[in-house]
């Protein structure tokens, strides 16, 4: 049973997280205004600013995703050098824990959140780590970790954008990306290493679409994100069920019932 139960190195896990954490730490006491750039397009002018806050953004992804595949490079069962697809997640993490932090005043709230996306990262690259051998007795665990995570990284993008009052073709060219990448990562780890990217391309193509249907209706940020949100796991959810040959009579019980909690919850959350 020991041959397939494995934790990442305490010293590589430390070290990634610690440099992680110190970037986020530097804003405390780093800054520079902000630089606006425009750029002409046909239809539309984009603009685009930039603070320390974000080129810390991009760091910390980076130093996430390299983080993770050196953590993952010491597992006993890793096979194979392919090893992108742990990346999105933590990456996808460490740069959501910049979220509240730019908009938080430092403080004791600030310091509260530093300390819970630490522990956050921590859990997310252990996740990670114990996927990587599906014979893992925690694997089931760590799937549901992992995917949880990403819903949740997946809400807080939308209702980010959203907020913040940018067009359409700016929530798209997030919004796309992310779906696809969150439903083929999700199906691998539920289907324990078979990618179903033709699943993960025909569900991004319907978000997209209804994503462009509902951003012009009078919803809250908060409603859009979470109806958003019930149709992704709605749609994740029938695709597995679909692959996993479950019971056409029984396989929408689940996806149906989650996805009434999550609007609901958008609609009575004020």
């Amino acid at each position: 049973m020991n041959e397939h139960r494995h934790n990442p190195d305490l010293d590589r896990l430390s070290v990634v997280n610690a440099l992680i954490l110190l970037a986020y730490a530097s804003t405390v006491v780093i800054s520079f205004p902000t630089q606006t750039f425009e750029l002409q397009l046909p239809g539309f002018l984009l603009v685009v600013n930039i603070n320390f806050l974000t080129i810390v953004s991009i760091v910390v992804a980076i130093l996430a995703a390299a983080g993770t595949d050196w953590l993952i490079s010491g597992h006993p069962h890793q096979s194979g050098t392919i090893r992108w697809h742990h990346w999105l997640v933590p990456s996808l993490t460490a740069v959501a824990i910049g979220i509240p932090l730019g908009t938080i005043e430092v403080g004791p709230a600030w310091w509260i959140v530093f300390g819970l996306g630490a522990l956050l990262l921590i859990g997310v690259f252990v996740a990670e780590y114990i996927s990587v051998d599906f014979l893992d007795i925690r694997y089931s665990f760590a799937v549901i970790g992992l995917s949880a995570v990403s819903y949740a990284l997946f809400l807080i993008l939308v209702f980010a954008i959203t907020s913040a009052g940018f067009r359409l073709y700016t929530l798209l060219v997030a919004v796309v990306p992310t779906v696809f990448l969150i439903t083929a990562r999700t199906l691998f780890l539920r289907l324990r290493g078979n990618w179903r990217l033709a699943w993960a391309g025909g569900i991004t193509l319907i978000i997209a679409q209804l994503t462009a249907a509902l951003f012009y209706l009078p919803l809250r940020p908060l409603q859009f994100s979470m109806i958003l949100l019930s149709l992704l796991y709605a749609l994740i959810t029938i695709s597995f069920s679909i692959e996993d040959n479950r019971p056409p009579e029984t396989m929408w019980i689940e996806p149906v019932i989650m996805s009434t909690v999550f609007i609901a919850l958008g609609f009575i959350i004020k």
